[in-house]
């Protein structure tokens, strides 16, 4: 069994290395000033410009995106070392466009939404959100109230979705809907325009970490019979990809954090001295270093595993879920650790370890709790 990235990819991760070296990692300190002041972590349209000049210029624009619309059409485990790069950077960007949306999309359009909403996608020159969760329903997609019902050619949608990101940003939203209240899982997907009649952002929810969602009302929302994404009543199975997809990133970018938190504590250790002896001296120090680069590790042994029987076509849901829970959990405790390490400097704002906290503290619970995950495994290994 091989465990080396072929030539191409192990290239692309390190040409990613260096766009993040070069190019986002001088944008933290902008970044930390502004969420210290109480502001948006987002990158500002000056900042955003130039870097997304330099990655399209770079060659790093629809990686995974199929090559009929413009894209390279990677596998998934290029994309774990894109992202383990991506995920050592505060900084918010993600390489145009989003691979969750993106996969979701490529498996489900017609003709005549290829054209009209994936390939633009590809191209850069739109941005999407995605409407899942509802007030009182999160993880459990068979509690989802949202309703569409058919008018004519066209359908009619009713309901609230919540934890939206980008939802006032985006040109579309890929929203999910009953359309069979009496299946058990009797969901459709729409693209929903920004512009769409009865649909309507309510209110912008601050999060941690500097971070935003939206929550959004759709109200007699109207939107055309040839918008429907996929098959009526069978929008399960693409957004489980699309989550899937979402999953590995966050597992790839837990991976990132949890190497640069190391990488910083390794460099601060045998600087600080305390008692008369240097931090990398105490066996307290050497158990969190040890465990950190272990642990790390497994995670990434343990991705790089799921995304090559991902792209086998094997069914990857329990790895999905393990892969979320750990890895999120296992960068969550190397953070905290360092964060310790470096003593009252570790609680600033100063250092990028705060935002790199706040950022695993939501991804615990985005794209599902790691309780849930945990359930999900367990139940599949007791065969219920």
């Amino acid at each position: 069994m091989n465990f080396d990235l072929s030539d191409e990819h192990r290239m692309l991760k390190d040409l990613v290395h260096r766009f993040v070296t070069d190019r986002l990692l001088p944008l933290e300190p902008a970044i930390l000033a502004r969420e210290a002041a109480g502001e948006s972590t987002a990158l500002t349209a000056e900042e955003n410009a130039p870097i997304d000049a330099a990655s399209r210029d770079l060659g790093l624009w629809g990686l995974d995106a199929p090559e009929d619309v413009g894209g390279m059409d990677l596998p998934t485990v290029a994309m774990v070392g894109v992202n383990e790069e991506l995920g050592r950077t505060i900084v918010p960007y993600t390489l145009p466009p989003d691979s969750p949306n993106l996969r979701m999309l490529a498996a489900t359009v017609t003709d005549r939404q290829r054209e009209a909403y994936l390939a633009p996608y590809v191209r850069g020159e739109t941005i999407s959100a995605i409407g899942i969760s509802e007030p009182g329903a999160g993880s459990d997609p068979g509690a989802m109230k949202t309703r569409a019902v058919r008018d004519g050619d066209d359908w009619i949608i009713n309901g609230r979705k919540i934890w939206i990101t980008r939802a006032a940003e985006a040109d579309f939203t890929i929203l999910m809907a009953v359309t069979d209240p009496a299946a058990k899982r009797g969901v459709t997907a729409f693209l929903v325009d920004r512009d769409a009649p009865g649909f309507s952002v309510q209110r912008k929810i601050p999060m941690i970490g500097g971070q935003t969602t939206y929550e959004v009302a759709l109200d007699d929302c109207r939107v055309e019979g040839w918008k429907l994404l996929g098959k009526e009543g069978a929008g399960f199975a693409p957004m489980q990809l699309r989550l899937g997809t979402r999953r590995i990133e966050m597992a790839s970018w837990s991976i990132g954090m949890a190497a640069r938190a190391l990488d910083m504590l390794v460099d601060y250790a045998p600087q600080r001295i305390t008692f008369g002896a240097r931090l990398s001296e105490r066996q307290t120090i050497q158990n969190w270093v040890a465990d950190a680069a272990t642990r790390i590790h497994a995670a990434r042994l343990m991705t790089y595993d799921c995304a090559w029987k991902l792209d086998s076509g094997r069914d990857v849901r329990s790895e999905i879920s393990m892969i979320k829970s750990y890895a999120t959990e296992m960068a969550w405790e190397v953070v905290d650790r360092t964060m310790q390490a470096f003593g009252a400097m570790g609680m600033t704002r100063e250092l990028p370890l705060h935002l790199m906290a706040s950022k695993l503290r939501t991804m615990r619970i985005y794209d599902g709790p790691t309780e849930v995950h945990q359930w999900v495994v367990a139940r599949n290994i007791l065969g219920r």
